[in-house]
């Protein structure tokens, strides 16, 4: 891990790789995260507006990363701020999955300095990289005084985020992500210019798990049109600590999964059922195996939490020792509207 010291007032770039930092490894082949942090700081061509620390944490394709390594993310955002010249923190990720580490450093984010993510959908030598943009207005926005107290961002293409609910909504868009339920926080301008929406309170922070908090599995299951209960019992005899069952419509399944709920939750283990619908809450509504169903099963429904933010909760608070009643009532909590 490489830093660049810098005294004063300044925002800390903390690089984990991502397309951002993506070059093509040989002719032809495919893309690689390769450059460091200040690298993808040298690229911006319009100046920082403010002074930039760099910490190298992960070179990695966001593809590449475990929840262990989104908790390592999480700790060096807090070790950055125990700085108090530190004015915000930006956090350069791949897209794959910032919506899942950006939302677990939002559950154990407690400081009122911003923490704000963001990337690239154009690798860092194609003909019109949207990275150096995309990091020129997240250090504007992380170092702004205006925007302190709205817990942890994504800044993507000019408009910012709330990490809850936020999601990748197109493949290779440069306007990759969206907040179907939530919307948009605000804008960024090009030069630095940042109009916010008026924003909700957020939630008390959850605990940082320790390194010693052991990585418990957690699986995402799909339900499908004539899906069974083989994929959900593999979970199982693999040692699922918990499972997220991503249901159709207002989170429903079929009564052969009912039955398996039921079975799991017997066991210990922690189900959460989501939705694979873009938008709109889990409403445990249909019997015959459906949501009314998997709840009198003993699952949990995931309210506007969608599975790739429902896994990350679900783990944080199966690490923090969490009893199913408690991990009951954080999920009713944190699937509320904001």
């Amino acid at each position: 891990m490489t830093v660049t010291d810098l005294r004063g007032p300044h925002v800390v770039l903390l690089a984990t790789g991502g397309t951002i930092s993506s070059r093509a490894s040989q002719a032809g082949g495919g893309a690689v995260a390769s450059d460091t942090g200040d690298q993808v700081v040298a690229s911006m061509v319009t100046p920082a507006s403010h002074p930039v620390r760099v910490v190298d944490v992960f070179r990695k394709g966001s593809y590449l990363l475990t929840v262990d390594d989104m908790v390592v993310i999480c700790a060096r955002i807090k070790e950055a701020l125990a700085d108090p010249q530190v004015l915000g923190v930006v956090v350069s990720h791949g897209t794959d999955t910032m919506e899942e580490t950006a939302y677990l450093v939002d559950l154990t984010h407690d400081d009122p300095r911003p923490v704000v993510f963001t990337g690239a959908q154009q690798a860092a030598d194609a003909e019109s990289p949207d990275g150096p943009d995309n990091l020129s207005r997240a250090i504007a926005v992380a170092g702004s005084a205006e925007v302190r107290g709205r817990g942890v961002l994504v800044v993507f293409a000019g408009r910012i985020f709330r990490a809850a609910g936020v999601r990748k909504g197109h493949t290779t868009r440069l306007d990759a992500f969206a907040n179907p339920d939530f919307g948009t926080a605000g804008s960024v301008s090009g030069t630095g210019d940042i109009r916010l929406q008026e924003g909700p309170s957020g939630y008390e922070a959850l605990p940082l798990p320790d390194g010693g908090a052991g990585s418990p599995r957690v699986d995402l299951v799909a339900v499908h049109p004539g899906a069974d209960s083989a994929l959900l019992r593999a979970s199982l005899q693999a040692g699922a600590d918990g499972i997220v069952l991503q249901g159709t419509g207002t989170g429903n399944a079929n009564k052969e999964i009912c039955a398996a709920v039921a079975e799991a939750v017997a066991a210990g283990v922690v189900v959460v059922t989501s939705t694979r619908v873009e938008a709109g809450p889990v409403v445990p509504v249909y019997g015959d195996g459906g949501g009314a169903d998997l709840r009198a099963a003993g699952a949990i429904p995931s309210g506007l939490l969608r599975p790739s933010q429902s896994l990350i909760l679900l783990s944080l608070l199966l690490r923090l020792g969490a009893p199913g009643d408690r991990i009951a009532e954080v999920f009713a909590r944190h699937g509320k509207p904001l």
